[in-house]
């Protein structure tokens, strides 16, 4: 298509006279004539003069002297954002599933169903469950009992849902994952035995929401783990008993929360980072890579290093350990002197 059909479509100015065609989106490493690419990260900077592609999408402080005149430079507020926008109309929206419910799903009597549902093979919808209208459910999926599931959801295969547990609208969870399972609780006795504690709660999901792949969800002891509307998780991810998370909150992969832990809106906390059960994070909080957060976080801001500290800190700190070894020569030096 032509470029300036992309610009339309994704609600940008469009280019007086050029005719150019796009035929694919590409990364700016592999695009060539023909392919529309962009660049969102000033480390990828270096990679413009090189790159065949026909056009890219730039930020408005993209560096001027960098400019090739054979290229076409759409500049725009957020680069990554208008290449995002231009998926769809290149690959086309997600398959739309007709009405069906498949004849090997199991269904209670007691359960109900709305409209327009497409229900796969070996699925089982268990007693008293209610599921919504526009809702894609894939084979050997189990929702159990008492499952409130809301609009225009999509379950991907192989994941439970279990007794009492709520989904909102448009809610997104990838093969493998468990809502609800038990939450890890036991009580150990003076003498070292542990005894389980009864996990009677459930998990409510609120609107909005994506789940990845084999990612837990454990249900509350009592009460219920809540996730808000607008929770972006990764895969292989732990949510343990009676965790909060707050609305518009991303938590990428294998990263663990213990119990009752609660964290705030908008935080963002990146891969096998490990939280301590019963602290509170605020909102607006980015947690680095692999950091342990073994303490209440009480201000916005990003936290690093092995015990979570302010980013400027652990910085300080990774210096000073760095002179660690000069400073004992000087050390041995003066002894010696």
């Amino acid at each position: 298509m032509k470029i300036n059909e992309v610009l339309k479509h994704i609600g940008l100015s469009s280019i007086q006279g050029n005719e150019t065609e796009i035929n694919s989106l590409k990364s700016i490493q592999e695009a060539t004539k023909g392919d529309l690419t962009f660049i969102a990260n000033t480390s990828y900077n270096k990679f413009y003069s090189t790159t065949k592609a026909s056009a890219i999408f730039i930020n408005n402080n993209f560096p001027q002297d960098l400019l090739r005149d054979d290229i076409i430079n759409i500049r725009t507020d957020d680069a990554y954002f208008a290449f995002v926008n231009s998926i769809e109309l290149f690959y086309g929206k997600d398959e739309f599933y007709p009405e069906y419910i498949s004849e090997k799903t199991i269904i209670s009597d007691t359960s109900s169903i709305g409209n327009n549902n497409y229900i796969s093979h070996n699925v089982i919808v268990s007693e008293n469950a209610v599921i919504g209208n526009n809702n894609f459910i894939s084979f050997n999926t189990v929702i159990g009992k008492n499952v409130l599931i809301g609009n225009n959801c999509r379950l991907l295969s192989n994941i439970v849902i279990h007794d009492n547990c709520i989904l909102g609208n448009n809610v997104h969870i990838q093969s493998g994952t468990i809502i609800g399972g038990d939450g890890f609780g036991n009580y150990r006795h003076s003498d070292g035995r542990f005894t389980k504690i009864p996990q009677k709660g459930n998990v409510i999901i609120g609107d909005n929401v994506e789940i990845g792949n084999n990612t837990t969800i454990d249900r509350a002891t009592i009460g219920s783990t809540r996730i808000g509307n607008g929770v972006k998780i990764d895969n292989q991810v732990q949510i343990a008993h009676n965790v909060e998370i707050g609305e518009n909150t991303a938590i990428a992969a294998q990263v663990g929360i213990a119990g009752s832990t609660k964290i705030g809106n908008r935080c963002m906390i990146a891969g096998q980072a490990g939280i301590v059960g019963h602290i509170t994070i605020c909102d607006d909080v980015i947690i680095g890579a692999s950091v342990g957060v073994s303490k209440s976080i009480e201000k916005p801001g990003v936290y690093t290093g092995y015990r979570a500290q302010p980013m400027k800190e652990n910085l300080k700190e990774e210096i000073r350990i760095k002179k660690l070894d000069k400073l004992e020569e000087r050390v041995k030096a003066l002894e010696k002197k």
